[in-house]
C-alpha cells in the first residue's frame, strides 16, 4: 500500500512540475516575438531585444512595458498600438504592408528592376553601334584581303 502511495505522489509532483514549467511558456513566446518585431528607440538601429549598449536607458523601460502589457493579456495588436503611440512608428522594426508603406515594400524590387532593364538597354546599345563613319574612298578590308594585307605588312617589316 505504501508502495502505490509514493508512485501517486511522484506521478502528483511531476504533473505539478510540468504545470509550473509551462504555465508561463507561451508569454516567453510572445514576448520573443513582439520583442523582435519592436526597434529600441535610443537610437542604435538595434531589435529591442537585442539592445546591448552600455548605459541604453530605452531597452529596460521598453522591455517591462513589454512584460507589463503581457501580463495585462493584452493583444499583439493592441501592444503595438501601443508602442507607437508612445514610442513614434520608428519602434516598428518593419513597416506595415498598409498605406503608404506599401512604397517601402516596393521600391526595392521596383529599383531593381528599373536597373536591370537600364543595363539591358545600355548593353544593347553598345552592341547595335553603327559602324563608324570613315572618308571616301577608305574601306576596311575583311576576312582574306585582310589577311594578305596583314602579311604583306609583315614582309615589309622584316626586311
Amino acid at each position: 500500500m505504501s508502495s502505490q502511495f509514493s508512485k501517486r505522489g511522484a506521478q502528483l509532483a511531476v504533473v505539478i512540475l510540468v504545470i509550473f514549467l509551462f504555465l508561463g511558456a507561451g508569454d516567453d513566446v510572445r514576448f520573443n516575438k513582439l520583442g523582435h518585431r519592436m526597434m529600441c528607440a535610443c537610437g542604435c538601429g538595434q531589435i529591442l531585444l537585442e539592445c546591448n549598449h552600455v548605459g541604453c536607458t530605452y531597452s529596460d523601460k521598453m522591455r517591462n512595458e513589454l512584460i507589463a502589457a503581457l501580463d495585462r493579456a493584452d493583444s499583439d495588436d493592441l501592444i503595438m498600438q501601443g508602442f507607437v503611440q508612445n514610442y513614434g512608428p520608428t519602434v516598428i522594426a518593419a513597416p506595415t504592408a498598409t498605406g503608404f508603406n506599401r512604397i517601402a515594400w516596393v521600391m526595392p524590387f521596383a529599383a531593381l528592376a528599373f536597373g536591370m532593364a537600364f543595363v539591358v538597354m545600355v548593353v544593347r546599345s553598345w552592341k547595335n553601334k553603327p559602324a563608324p563613319a570613315l572618308a571616301d574612298g577608305i574601306t576596311i578590308r575583311r576576312g582574306v584581303e585582310l589577311d594578305d594585307y596583314k602579311r604583306k605588312a609583315r614582309e615589309e617589316t622584316d626586311q
